[in-house]
């Protein structure tokens, strides 16, 4: 049974900098990407961020890019959404989720499996 188990969030000041966790178990993820993704308060939850599992490659929201970083141990099965330059507009829900189509990593459709989501907070 897969499981994401989602940690790290908090409030932090505009400017700062946040590191998520996604702690992934329950089979081999080698054939699999991992993404995240948020959602804010009355908004449809919005892509953040892809990585495939056994490759560098990586894939980010235009909203994010060049603020947000994914990175992953293998070893752990557990990847990390590193934050920074936060804005208030990154306040969300953050979720991760696991799937196998790479071509279609920004639709939400894409995962079959999501973690439970951890809520991070950016004051102005």
């Amino acid at each position: 049974q897969v499981q994401l188990v989602e940690s790290g969030g908090g409030l932090v000041q505009a400017g700062g900098s946040l590191r998520l966790s996604c702690a992934a178990s329950g089979r081999s993820f080698s054939n699999y990407h991992i993404a995240w993704f948020r959602q804010a308060p009355g908004k449809e939850r919005e892509f953040v961020g892809a990585s495939r599992w056994s490759s560098p490659s990586t894939y980010y929201a235009g909203s994010v890019k060049g603020r947000f970083t994914i990175s992953k141990d293998n070893a752990k099965n557990t990847v990390y959404l590193q934050m920074s330059s936060l804005k208030p507009e990154d306040t969300a829900v953050y979720y991760c989720a696991v799937g196998t189509n790479w071509s279609t990593a920004v639709r939400i459709s894409t995962y079959d499996y999501w973690g439970q989501g951890t809520q991070v907070t950016v004051s102005s």
